[in-house]
């Protein structure tokens, strides 16, 4: 097989892998008000549907980031991915055939959760492995507008399954996951390790050693993403509420439109993971960009009501996620050695997900405080995230020296 061929097939089988991972909470959204009628539930307990997912995810996150530096990605990629869609069966069984079905489905849903967890910041970690320099950059662009993609596809998925049966969406993650463990199977090929993994106190003293000395500007990226999701999660939670309750849109419509913002994130995710290359200074420059863009739209939205024009400001804060997401991923990935990155991208992928989990229960308090209060508070927490990027991210003058120095060689940290 010709070696281009190889390698696309390759960043292909790593980006379904986080595709997987989004379907998990987006494909949902859709169906949350059919799911609150149906199981006669309050909206703070359908809220728990995407949030016991997120939090099972976050708490199972770094064992399995440090699973795979133990032993391989791989190895953790495929069990998690079976998991996970095990998950997905026992949820959508439980929807169909069990008593006091709610319960069953967080069960579930915290095993998908679990699955989750060896999913996407597994692949960031991969990918750190497979490539460097600039190709490393771009591929982690692709893997994030991936993420994107599912984003987009996933409520209109959502919605055209939920007119078979409600439940239907539960069904279908066994068969994404199938897919998924396929590919990874046959077509990406890992390194092997140079030597021996390091015994577990060896492995933490060099945890804490990174963090001690790179830990106030990993703090700010860590946060900055976390936000990203949440506010993500948030509003998505909030349009599926007001679409169906204020305007009756329901079915693929609805799910076509909640897809628009996350399409142009996506879009935007794309053309930023492959510009930015290893050019330290512009990646921080689009972080703090990207998070103004994102504070002004927020703030900007409390003066509009009416679907398109609300839409026409809140996809600037859709461009805004997808400037950030690509530049924190390559500064995350590319800042430790190979042998702890598993652990710290996990790490992030954990906070990430923390950010899923409470997006949808925090904003449904705020939607029943004050419209825009909820705006605001996001506004100004998206600020705060671009005051600590720019004062603790700090990019060295130097030029690079080699194609594949790391970016933990290039980055003056605070």
């Amino acid at each position: 097989m010709p070696k281009q061929k190889k390698k696309g097939l390759t960043i292909f089988a790593i980006s379904s892998i986080p595709l997987i991972l989004v379907l998990g909470n987006s494909m949902l959204i859709p169906i949350l008000p059919k799911m609150k009628s149906e199981l006669d539930i309050s909206q703070f307990k359908v809220s728990l549907v995407i949030s016991a997912f997120s939090i099972a995810a976050a708490i199972a996150i770094p064992v399995l980031g440090y699973l795979s530096d133990r032993f391989s990605r791989k190895a953790v990629i495929i069990p998690a991915l079976i998991l996970y869609g095990c998950g997905g069966l026992l949820a959508g069984a439980a929807a169909a055939w069990f008593g006091n079905s709610y319960l069953w489905i967080l069960a579930g849903r915290i095993m998908q959760g679990i699955g989750a967890a060896g999913t996407a910041p597994i692949a960031m970690a991969l990918t750190g492995d497979l490539f460097k320099g600039g190709e490393q950059s771009k591929v982690l662009g692709l893997v994030e507008a991936s993420n994107g993609i599912g984003k987009v596809i996933s409520p209109i998925i959502g919605s055209l399954l939920a007119l078979l049966f409600w439940y239907a969406a539960f069904f279908a993650f066994p068969i994404f996951c199938l897919i998924s463990v396929l590919l990874t199977i046959f077509f990406i090929k890992e390194k092997k390790a140079e030597k021996e993994p390091p015994p577990v106190g060896k492995y933490v003293k060099g945890l804490v050693s990174v963090f001690k000395t790179e830990g106030r500007w990993l703090f700010a990226a860590y946060l900055t993403g976390a936000t990203c999701l949440f506010t993500l999660f948030g509003i998505l939670f909030y349009i599926s509420d007001i679409l169906e309750k204020d305007y009756k849109i329901d079915g693929l419509l609805k799910g076509a439109i909640l897809a628009i913002p996350l399409l142009f994130m996506t879009t935007t995710s794309y053309i930023t993971g492959s510009k930015i290359g290893k050019k330290m200074m512009l990646m921080k420059s689009l972080i703090i960009f990207g998070l103004l863009l994102m504070t002004t739209s927020f703030a900007c939205l409390i003066f509009f009501k009416k679907l398109i024009p609300f839409f026409a400001v809140l996809v600037v804060s859709s461009i805004g996620t997808g400037l950030v997401l690509p530049c924190i991923n390559s500064f995350i990935t590319g800042s430790v050695p190979t042998d702890r990155r598993g652990f710290v991208t996990s790490l992030y992928g954990s906070v990430r997900f923390l950010g899923v989990a409470i997006g949808p229960p925090i904003f449904s308090k705020l939607m029943d405080w004050s419209r825009p209060g909820m705006f605001l508070t996001t506004a100004g927490l998206t600020l705060l995230c671009g005051l600590l990027c720019m004062v603790l991210i700090k990019v060295a003058k130097k030029k690079p020296t080699k194609e594949n120095d790391s970016l933990f060689e290039k980055l003056q940290f605070t």
